[in-house]
């Protein structure tokens, strides 16, 4: 039980168990972040995008809210 570079001794263990959702919830946010970020583009040049880059756009939001809709079905997104 040596103190550590702070010159505290320790309390507990260092090795504290961590409930998974804050990893869950952590990676969830960070791929809704990303898909965000490639919607950026399509929003900003809507005017320019053909019919099939629009069908595209309507698959990948699709897609987006398919997985939302399966997290939500999982109670991934409940906290206890």
């Amino acid at each position: 039980l040596s103190p550590y570079e702070c010159g505290f001794n320790p309390f507990s263990d260092a090795r504290l168990l961590i409930n998974i959702r804050f990893y869950i919830i952590g990676i969830l946010f960070l791929l809704f972040d990303l898909e965000l970020i490639f919607l950026f583009p399509i929003i900003i040049n809507l005017n320019v995008v053909t019919i099939s880059g629009f069908f595209n756009l309507i698959l990948f939001l699709f897609l987006l809210a398919l997985g939302f809709i399966f997290e939500w079905k999982k109670h991934v997104l409940d906290w206890e």
